[in-house]
């Protein structure tokens, strides 16, 4: 008899407790007023700027030392001299050459020139794995063929170095192209030496004035 009633009262309380949870919630969407949040996000209400990339520094040439009438310095492009020379297979550092390009750090794995320059059009162009051509512009297609998980943390906005709004009702983004941090011919960052942290503004030299350095 006791158990039977514990029980029956258990479920009568839940059963409450249920209906007054659920009718609070409907009274509380009833009443809730679109937030600011939800309405800055509203295309119909807020305008959405646009996330971009900054343009990739482009390869200008060997410079000739000459300007063209405009006064722009004329530099000679790529295929000018390798539409001239047979391509190796085999060129893997700046020491293995005979001309030009001796002074070029190269240091990405085993790639070879050839494995990301396109030697059939003089360098003009960049070519995939797959053997499709790419402009100079569209490099970051290139990187991303082998670096894909720094391609898809750079799609979600934690690759990249991205300047400007979080909230893109307020204003656009900035994000930097690969080759803004990277060089393509040795991409991994240089070694840094620490420096000391910032200085104590409790510590005695600070309030005397003197300097640790």
């Amino acid at each position: 008899m006791t158990r039977t009633l514990f029980l029956t009262c258990g479920l009568v309380s839940a059963a409450c407790l249920l209906a007054g949870f659920t009718a609070g919630c409907q009274r509380h969407e009833s009443a809730a007023e679109p937030t600011p949040a939800v309405a800055a996000v509203n295309p119909g209400t807020a305008k959405l700027y646009p996330v971009v990339t900054r343009e990739p520094p482009l390869p200008q040439g060997i410079p000739t030392g000459t300007n063209d009438p405009h006064g722009q310095s004329i530099s000679l492009k790529c295929f000018t001299c390798h539409s001239a020379r047979e391509s190796s297979p085999h060129t893997y550092q700046s020491a293995d050459l005979d001309e030009f390009h001796q002074g070029l750090k190269m240091a990405h794995g085993q790639l070879t020139c050839i494995s990301c320059h396109d030697a059939k059009d003089g360098y003009s162009s960049l070519k995939l794995a797959d053997g499709r051509t790419l402009a100079y512009s569209e490099s970051m297609t290139l990187c991303a063929q082998c670096h894909g998980p720094q391609y898809g943390d750079y799609q979600h906005g934690a690759h990249g170095g991205m300047t400007g709004h979080w909230d893109l009702t307020r204003g656009g983004r900035e994000r930097n192209h690969c080759l803004h941090c990277h060089d393509p011919h040795s991409p991994q960052y240089p070694q840094f030496a620490p420096v000391a942290g910032p200085r104590d503004r409790f510590s005695p030299a600070a309030s005397t004035g003197e300097s640790h350095e």
